[in-house]
């Protein structure tokens, strides 16, 4: 049975319309690349999305998120951002900066 995989734009406005169903409030600190990996897959799984559908909303190819979710830690940050953001995380930094 062949899927039909909806374009970039049409991916992307799905995925923003179902936040409202990703459990927010949430604070884990991350600590490394295997726990991002992690909270990028969970989020994903969350939303009901194959690993291939998330490297097509973020144009990027299915082997980074399989390699992000891995916990590879020589992954692109721009795209590892870009993958957080689709599936929903919200990063925050926090602490001072030292003088």
């Amino acid at each position: 049975m062949e899927r039909f995989l909806p374009d970039r734009e049409e991916m992307l406005l799905n995925l923003y319309g179902r936040y409202e169903s990703f459990p927010l409030g949430k604070t884990d600190m991350i600590d490394n690349a295997t726990q991002f990996g992690a909270a990028v897959a969970s989020a994903r799984k969350t939303l009901g999305l194959t690993q291939r559908e998330l490297a097509l909303a973020i144009n990027s190819g299915e082997r980074f998120i399989v390699d992000l979710e891995a916990g590879k830690p020589t992954a692109q940050l721009g795209k590892a951002l870009a993958a957080a953001k689709a599936v929903g995380l919200r990063l925050t930094a926090t602490g001072s900066p030292q003088a």
